[in-house]
């Protein structure tokens, strides 16, 4: 669930590259919003924004390849 406190800044953190796109490391930077809603800046070649309605647990669902990229947050 999303900070009440305001926005959350945190990097999307691939382990393995399932896919052989975006490589490993930090491959996005985000942030989550106060209600919950997450707007996420791929770096890369092709940068690219995008945003999740549904929240950082969809945003897993599809990019996560179970556990393979992980979420680091920057603000507590």
């Amino acid at each position: 669930m999303a900070s009440k406190s305001g926005p959350r800044r945190f990097e999307l953190v691939r382990h393995r590259d399932v896919s052989g796109v975006s490589g490993t490391g930090v491959v996005a930077e985000g942030v989550e919003w106060s209600d919950g809603t997450v707007a996420l800046r791929w770096g890369g070649h092709y940068p690219t924004t995008t945003v999740w309605q549904d929240g950082i647990g969809a945003l897993l669902s599809v990019h996560g390849h179970n556990g393979a990229t992980t979420i680091h947050w920057l603000d507590d």
